[in-house]
This record gives structure tokens, C-alpha cells and sequence, in this order.
């Protein structure tokens, strides 16, 4: 089989959608004849790696158009422009290729986004759409919260989202999709809005074996203190201020509140945490290159998530592989990855009983250390049985299967 792979992000040793972008095209390549579209900017990248890790059946095909081959990273407006630009560029390059080529199957992998059309989608071939996610929005009621510059954030996304949604590009790519994956149920309802024909809830988040068996490696901290720990971009759509609420509700005497990461909200979380008198019990790390947060949550007994607008989440699958259990709000992508058996997910209806379920949840979990290492059991089972990349590859191998036997009938 002949498979077509949009990855406009796409570069490996990386996580989120360029980790996306790569583990789904070396998964599609053990399968499949596969050639992937991505930038001019990713391709020093791809071909160090492949120079060291050959991978047969793998083909790329780099371009950006007017030959801009920046990163973009901090412009998102002119990031934007550039991404919808590429993939009208994708589409005329699709057509001649297909010429040569004669593809079976074209998968749209990233960007993770559904309000941004793929127009590859207009080949005449089945169209595999996803996972996107995109959907998910911080509810109205936590808004009060937020800083001026958080508020007019989250209004212009609202908007973007609005007008991508009306861009009848994006109504014919959810059209012509044989398959649509979401990543949330908040994305999948909007696609099927969007009157796609066949929707599947599918996350996009994945971790190699190698991954998985180094966090499985990291062992159980002392029992004192009690440590939690949030990971991520400090911005205002990450729920911090909400889980220093709650950690201070908590009231624990032998316990810790670490966060890592940095961003415009740190001092503001600064300033609350000495506000709510814990600010000897919480610290904050900054930004740490990736396996230094690992190690600081293999240090950690419980990840406390309150994100309130996550489409993937990578971090709660990483604390399931470090086999400790997560505490999130039953919003978008962590509602996903996480269950009963795995953590504690907490309603999100407003900020102060969102505060007092979280509170609850870091004491159930601080005071009984059998449930805490049953989770984490749990957690690591479900990451080897569903986010290991060699059982989503699978997955996609017989996906194309599918569609393809779908089309000779």
C-alpha cells in the first residue's frame, strides 16, 4: 500500500506535535510505502536521525512556500498564515506526485488542529483526517480568573476557531474524511457538526517502548513528604492557580507543591502561593530540559493537572508511564487518558467547586499510599496496552486496511 502522510510537524526526539508528526510516520513506514510532506525547516533534523537510524519504506518530501523556512516559534499570527499557505502548496505537489506515485491512501497527521482545513483532502483517494483535537475550551465560568491578557486570549481563540469553522475548506476536508479522529469528545462533536461521516475518538499522544521502560525504571519515593507536582508552560489556561487553591484547601502537614515549567503566569502564581501562606511548601523549578522533569516526577507521588483546555496532555501519560497516578479536571484530553483506575478526575462546573473537588482529591491520595501505588499500577498497564507507539501503529496500519476495503466495495 501506497500511503500519502501530511506532517507539517515533524521532527524526532521531540514531544508534542513534532513527536506526533514523527512516531506516526516510522509507525506508517513498518506497514506501508509512505511518503510524508513536512517543512524545509525540519529536514536537518530528519535526516540526522536517519542517517543514524535508517528507516526502509520512508520517503520525505520537504517545501514551504516562497521558500520561507523559519521556525516561527513566538509568531503565531504569521505561523498560522504559513501553515494554511502550506497546505495549499501540499495539494498541488499532492496532485503531480499522485501522478507518479498513484497513492491508495493520504492521512492528514499534523497539525492536531480542526479548524484548519487539509486540502490534500481533494485528492481522489480515502482521506484519513486526524487525530485533530481543537475544540476544547476553558468553560466561561473559570474566565473570572483570568488575567486581561488571559481573557482576550481565550477570545480570540474563540473567534479563530469560529471563523476556521466557517471556512467551507474545513467543512469539505470533514466531508470527504473516511475517517475522522478526534482527540477529544469536545473536537468529535464539533466534526461531526462539521458533518463528517465517521468520527472515532482516538488520542494523539504516545510514547516509544524505550520510553516507557525508562519511566518504569524511576522507583517509589520516600513516603514523607507527600509530593505533587504540575509540569507545563505556566500559562493561564493551565489551571496552576487552581491547584495552589486547592493544595492549600488541602491543609497537609508533610507535604510538597512542586511546579515546572516557566511563562507569563509565574508571577502572578508566585504572589498566590504567598498570598495563600504555602509558599514554604511550594516550589517552583522553571523550565528543566526534558529528562530532569522526568526525574523530578519520578521524585513526585502524584501529578496534579488541572488543565482547563489540554487537546493531547502528553504529561499525564508520562506520570501513567512513571507509574503514578494523575489528578485532572474531566476536560479535554487528560478526561481522555485518565480514569478511575488510573487517577482522580474532578468536575469542572466552576473554580471554587472545581478548588474544593481537588482539594479532596490530593488528600484522599495523600493520606492512603495503597490506592496511590494501585493507580499507578493501573496507569502503567493502560500506557503499555494503549499509548505505546507500536500499538497505535498497528492501529493505523489496519485503519488503512479498512478504509481501503471500504473503497473496493
Amino acid at each position: 500500500m501506497k500511503v500519502l502522510l501530511s506532517a507539517f510537524a515533524c521532527e524526532p526526539n521531540l514531544g508534542s506535535e513534532e513527536g506526533v508528526g514523527w512516531n506516526t510516520v516510522i509507525q506508517s513506514a513498518k506497514y506501508h510505502e509512505s511518503w510524508v510532506f513536512t517543512r524545509t525547516f525540519c529536514r536537518s533534523y530528519i535526516e540526522a536521525e536517519l542517517e543514524r537510524n535508517p528507516v526502509p519504506n520512508l520517503h520525505f518530501v520537504y517545501f514551504d512556500p516562497f521558500g520561507w523556512s523559519e521556525d516561527w516559534k513566538g509568531k503565531q499570527g504569521l505561523l498560522q498564515l504559513h501553515y494554511y499557505l502550506w497546505q495549499i502548496w501540499a495539494y498541488f505537489i499532492a496532485r503531480k506526485l499522485d501522478r507518479t506515485i498513484g497513492f491508495d491512501i493520504v492521512h492528514h497527521v499534523t497539525y492536531v488542529k480542526h479548524w484548519s482545513p487539509s486540502f490534500l483532502a481533494l485528492l481522489p483517494h480515502p482521506f484519513i483526517w486526524g487525530p485533530v483535537g481543537g475544540a476544547e475550551a476553558a468553560p466561561k465560568p473559570f474566565w473570572q480568573d483570568f488575567s486581561r491578557r488571559g481573557k482576550i486570549y481565550e477570545t480570540l481563540r474563540a473567534w479563530a476557531q469560529s471563523v476556521g469553522e466557517r471556512d467551507p475548506f474545513v467543512g469539505l476536508t470533514a466531508r470527504r474524511s473516511a475517517v475522522a479522529l478526534a482527540t477529544t469528545e469536545e473536537t468529535a462533536a464539533r466534526l461531526r457538526f462539521l458533518k463528517a461521516k465517521n468520527v472515532k475518538i482516538f488520542s494523539q499522544v504516545g510514547l516509544s517502548q524505550q520510553e516507557i521502560q525508562e519511566l518504569e525504571k524511576f522507583p517509589i519515593p520516600p513516603e514523607e513528604p507527600v509530593r505533587f507536582i504540575s509540569v507545563g508552560r505556566l500559562l493561564h489556561w493551565k489551571g496552576v492557580h487552581l491547584g495552589l487553591r486547592a493544595f492549600a484547601e488541602a491543609k497537609l502537614e508533610q507535604s510538597e507543591y512542586w511546579i515546572v515549567g516557566d511563562g507569563p503566569e509565574r508571577q502572578r502564581l508566585e504572589a498566590l502561593a504567598t498570598d495563600l501562606g504555602i509558599a514554604n511548601k511550594v516550589l517552583f523549578w522553571g523550565a528543566l530540559p526534558r529528562a530532569e522533569t522526568l526525574f523530578k516526577m519520578g521524585e513526585s507521588h502524584v501529578l496534579l493537572h488541572p488543565s482547563l483546555h489540554d487537546s493531547g496532555g502528553f504529561v499525564c501519560t508520562e506520570m501513567m508511564g512513571v507509574g503514578r497516578p494523575t489528578i485532572c479536571l474531566d476536560l479535554g484530553g487528560p478526561a481522555t487518558q485518565v480514569t478511575a483506575e488510573t487517577g482522580i478526575k474532578v468536575a469542572a462546573i466552576d473554580p471554587d467547586r472545581a478548588v474544593k473537588g481537588l482539594a479532596e482529591a490530593i488528600v484522599c491520595l495523600a493520606n492512603d499510599r495503597e490506592l496511590r501505588s494501585r493507580l499507578g499500577r493501573s496507569g502503567q498497564k493502560r500506557v503499555r496496552e494503549i499509548y505505546d507507539w507500536n500499538i497505535k501503529g498497528k492501529f493505523f496500519a489496519e485503519l488503512c486496511e479498512d478504509v481501503l476495503d471500504e473503497k473496493s466495495r
